[in-house]
């Protein structure tokens, strides 16, 4: 097995166009242990832990752009203000030795249904920046996810930053595990209210193919919120409502039986995290006003 270590953002995309079959490795969360397992034999190692480039996060124009190789940890200490639902989603990865070495970008590469950061990007409505020798390019988060960990990457390119709106108001994540820490989710689900827009993102993990999102739950949401006047006038949210758009959420999966929990559980309970997370988020507004 061959192991590349460049040590800027031109080699790193030089070496990636030179070797696309080389596989990158930023915390290695995810990689090392399937290597450990000899689920996988990469002809090669790309490590990116050594590219700057990748390594800090800019704020302009109600965007943050979050470098592939920040950190959970970083993005709970530093943008929890910023991005709230993906630093909530961040403090539910792992271990704090793994958030420490987890990052964004290698959860976006490794493209797990099940990966924590995914609905708060979608609930968002964020972009995911690749480049390659070629040049870069921005994908919409919802369109970045192909398939069981298959990404819209070409062989040569890799995920440099993504991309998410500056929230305007209360976001949420939320997950089912078979413990309370340092599991795989058997269903997650995030959430974005944006008073601004007046529309609200809700987007569902490990319980389809892809992570995704919940549109019909979306617009169904938005549409009561303001055909009841609520985002102005702050009220109470119907318990009718909450469970309809809980419905809804539940409705946007196609999850299977596995190890982790059947389908008919986790429908179940993406209704009810899809419930409580709308409770949660207009709560968290209505204190705001």
């Amino acid at each position: 097995m061959e192991f590349f270590g460049p040590h800027s953002w031109t080699d790193a995309l030089a070496v990636k166009a030179e070797h696309p079959d080389a596989t990158p490795i930023a915390g290695g969360t995810d990689l090392m242990v399937e290597l450990n397992f000899g689920w996988t034999r990469p002809a090669a190692l790309l490590d990116l832990t050594r590219v700057p480039e990748l390594a800090g996060w800019q704020r302009h124009d109600g965007v943050v752009r979050i470098g592939a190789g920040v950190s959970y940890a970083r993005i709970i200490t530093e943008l929890g203000g910023l991005v709230p639902g993906l630093a909530k989603a961040s403090r539910t990865v792992g271990s704090p030795q793994i958030r420490n070495r987890g990052t964004v970008g290698g959860n976006l590469g490794s493209a797990s249904p099940a990966g924590d950061a995914h609905p708060p990007l979608l609930a968002a409505g964020a972009v995911v920046e690749v480049a390659s020798v070629r040049g870069a390019r921005r994908i919409p988060v919802a369109e970045f996810f192909t398939g069981v960990k298959r990404n819209a990457l070409a062989p040569d390119e890799l995920v440099a930053a993504v991309e998410v709106p500056v929230a305007t108001g209360p976001q949420e994540f939320a997950k089912v595990g078979t413990r309370n820490a340092m599991v795989i989710a058997v269903c997650s689900v995030g959430l974005s209210l944006d008073p601004v827009a007046r529309a609200v993102g809700a987007a569902i993990g490990s319980a389809a193919p892809t992570p995704r999102r919940a549109d019909e739950a979306e617009r169904f949401a938005a549409g009561e919120l303001a055909d009841r006047g609520l985002w102005d006038s702050g009220g109470e949210l119907d318990a009718a409502v909450l469970a309809r758009f809980g419905e809804l959420v539940a409705a946007a999966a196609a999850p299977i039986d596995d190890v982790r929990g059947s389908a008919a559980y986790r429908r179940h309970a993406l209704a009810v995290l899809g419930r409580r997370t709308l409770g949660w988020a207009w709560a968290a507004y209505r204190r705001s006003l």
